[in-house]
């Protein structure tokens, strides 16, 4: 009688210390080749135990530039390199993996490849951008919802080195800057490239504001927020600069600035991911994610508005 009771607590250990399977929707972005590396190379001085990734589906983007003259050579490099499964759809690559990372360039796609994903109750990291506009951002929080399924979205800046220089303090107000470079086909243009500054900004400064003010040039974007406490957070996007990240905090005794990223922070994000496919509990709170969407709508409107003051829907 006692053989099923010891034989119950190996099988669980062994469960745990398996590594998840992982798929990848979207091979068009440099992340694809990148996390692969990371999560499958044991050698790699940065690698983070606990998954791997085993089957990928193309996906992209033909109307998106970066995403039709980039997807063969990623493709091909998890293919020969890391040894990956190609699969010709996501049902397919569904059957094979435990979890999902969602990494199509085009924000456009994510509403539609989140929805068979969250519908086979498979745990989904959503990369940058969430989505291409606020309301199908709200949308698959909804299905995930609806399906009882995690979800987690992040940019990688949130784990960079000037979140960690500027992480502690008590902040009065923030200012970032990052690159901000358009894609015509993203209806919230920020969610292009300008999400990275913006989600630097939510990570310094917490949920809570507003409205925003938006200018916009060919040249940059500054968008100013208010938030409900008072405090106030402005984000600078730039187009024409060398594409340098930054952040200044204004605390009670002290003014201090972060600048340049010392390398991307993926091995601190999949870290993040890995653990949130073990435990479903994501690092990032949804709702807090889905601010900084209804944040940089606002910011949208503003700019249709030519800089007016837009409340967060």
């Amino acid at each position: 009688m006692r053989l099923p009771i010891l034989i119950a607590p190996l099988l669980a250990s062994s469960l745990a210390a398996a590594d998840l399977k992982l798929g990848i929707i979207g091979l068009d972005t440099s992340h694809v080749t990148a996390f692969t590396e990371v999560l499958n190379n044991p050698s790699n001085r940065d690698h983070v135990p606990g998954a791997r990734v085993v089957a990928g589906f193309r996906g992209g983007s033909p109307d998106v530039e970066s995403s039709h003259t980039r997807i063969d050579k990623f493709t091909e490099t998890l293919r020969t390199k890391h040894g990956i499964e190609i699969v010709d759809s996501i049902p397919a690559l569904l059957a094979k993996v435990d979890a999902v990372l969602l990494e199509s360039v085009d924000g456009r796609k994510h509403l539609e490849q989140a929805r068979q994903v969250l519908a086979a109750r498979k745990r989904i990291f959503i990369d940058k951008p969430l989505a291409s506009t606020y309301a199908d951002a709200k949308e698959i929080a909804r299905l995930a919802r609806q399906h009882d399924t995690p979800w987690f979205s992040s940019s990688s800046l949130r784990y960079g080195s000037q979140a960690e220089e500027l992480r502690g303090l008590k902040v009065l107000g923030a200012y970032t800057w990052g690159p901000a470079s358009l894609e015509p086909h993203h209806q919230l243009d920020l969610s292009w490239y300008g999400i990275h500054a913006v989600e630097l900004l939510y990570t310094l400064m917490g949920t809570g504001c507003e409205s925003v003010t938006r200018t916009s040039t060919e040249g940059a974007d500054v968008v100013v927020g208010r938030w409900k406490d008072g405090r106030i957070g402005v984000v600078r996007g730039e187009r024409q600069s060398r594409g340098e990240y930054g952040a200044v905090v204004y605390a009670p005794k002290e003014i201090r600035s972060a600048g340049q990223a010392r390398g991307a922070a993926y091995a601190k994000l999949l870290a993040e991911v890995v653990k949130f496919f073990q435990t479903g509990v994501p690092p990032v709170p949804n709702q807090e994610t889905l601010e900084i969407f209804a944040f940089m709508d606002a910011a949208q409107r503003s700019k249709e508005a030519g800089g007016g003051v837009m409340r967060l829907q």
